[in-house]
């Protein structure tokens, strides 16, 4: 009886001590550095539950609440750098922007196009000016439902309505599988081979949006596209290189006016390779159109000796993708299959990040009621010596580290 009673006045007194203190839901801390991946999921776990994917030190942590999202990745443990941008002074504060909520995330799934006349990012009869644009709810804060979850993949889905500009009203279903891969598969989906000495992790994802509505998607009302948007971390340092395609033609190499021309010690387009800063100082977006468009993509990171590749699949035959521009569109069709933005200051000096972004899209989804489509997409982080970087960038790209972090 004695001993019962003990265990009343324990109990009794511990719970005391916690009134009134939140509870807190997360692993036990242990003071990871910033910039590690374990400050990150420690970030994560004081406000919701991630789902990590893990392959020996090969780490990923995803979000349902953010929309089963990439938030980052790393090659080397808890301990290890996290590959993607995080926001943690927005997560933290539990604060709901109206526009757009920056979170962060290496692979976010959006849906486009973002401008135009059938835009879902701007309002019928509204001007294509930043205090006009804001992000659908069903891409920015709602959370999207676990379908599975284990070590190695994760499922997703979400029931979403949208409206165009044209007031097009649009029922789907999406669906978003995300796998840890292990190196033989990364090796043979890259066509290379991965040193002993270089740390790496690599992830697919399968995207997958279905018309449930009772109407065709068709051109007259406007398409959507799976748009995905990796956030990385910036410094001087990073440059953003992707390929394209030399014995075609098209109206144009890169569009380099989404928000005002680049100026040209930012961006080189020769050879082959367009080379564009990731540093985060200046706002800029380019695009690829599909003619030019190949299926791979990269940024290297000189100082953190870290090799970033997105493998995206493009069609062969020629198809069309939606118009993100904003403006009105004499040619609504005819938009990028390939992008990459550099965060910077608004005109009132505000910035969301700094991040830079790597980006694919699907081409435009014409689906009939009941129709599915997928978009997939693999990102490979690769970190380590420069000697061993290159040869991997090497097999991928033609061309070294060594050639891109002097591209400027």
């Amino acid at each position: 009886m004695k001993i019962f009673s003990l265990i009343i006045i324990v109990v009794f007194f511990l719970g005391c001590s916690n009134a009134g203190k939140k509870t807190d839901t997360s692993v036990e801390m242990q003071n990871f550095e910033k910039g590690s991946y374990g400050y990150d999921l420690e970030t994560l776990q004081k406000n919701e539950k991630p789902i990590e994917l893990i392959n020996k030190n090969a780490r990923i942590l995803l979000s349902a609440k953010y929309q089963g999202r990439v938030m980052t990745s790393t090659s080397a443990g808890k301990s290890g750098k996290s590959y993607g941008w995080i926001n943690h002074d927005l997560i933290s504060s539990g604060e709901v922007l109206k526009q757009f909520n920056p979170v962060g995330g290496e692979e976010r799934f959006w849906l486009g196009p973002e401008g135009g006349q059938f835009s879902i990012f701007f309002p019928a009869g509204k001007g294509f000016d930043f205090e006009d644009w804001n992000t659908p709810a069903s891409i920015d804060t709602e959370t999207y439902d676990i379908v599975e979850a284990n070590e190695k993949e994760a499922v997703f889905s979400k029931s979403i309505e949208l409206v165009n500009y044209s007031d097009f009203h649009f029922q789907l279903e999406v669906n978003r599988k995300i796998e840890i891969l292990e190196n033989p598969v990364l090796e043979d989906e890259l066509s290379v081979s991965i040193p002993a000495d270089a740390k790496c992790v690599g992830y697919q994802t399968v995207n997958t949006v279905k018309n449930t509505g009772d109407k065709a998607w068709e051109k007259e009302t406007g398409l959507l596209s799976i748009w995905l948007l990796g956030m990385f971390n910036p410094s001087p340092s990073v440059t953003i290189f992707i390929p394209y395609k030399t014995d075609v033609e098209s109206d144009y190499i890169v569009k380099d006016d989404y928000f005002g021309k680049i100026p040209e010690d930012r961006l080189k387009v020769r050879d082959g390779m367009i080379f564009f800063r990731g540093d985060g100082k200046e706002r800029g977006k380019i695009g690829i159109p599909p003619q030019r468009a190949l299926p791979y993509l990269g940024s290297y990171d000189t100082e953190n000796k870290v090799l970033t590749i997105v493998k995206t699949n493009i069609p062969e035959a020629a198809v069309d993708y939606v118009n993100s521009a904003w403006e009105l569109q004499d040619f609504p069709f005819k938009g990028d299959a390939i992008n990459a933005y550099n965060d910077g200051p608004l005109e009132d000096e505000s910035q969301l990040g700094p991040f830079y972004e790597l980006e694919s899209s699907s081409p435009a989804l014409a689906l009939q009621s009941g129709e599915r489509a997928a978009h997939t997409q693999l990102t490979v982080h690769f970190e380590g010596e420069e000697e061993d970087l290159n040869g991997i960038c090497r097999q991928v790209f033609g061309i070294t580290v060594s050639e891109i972090k002097n591209a400027f």
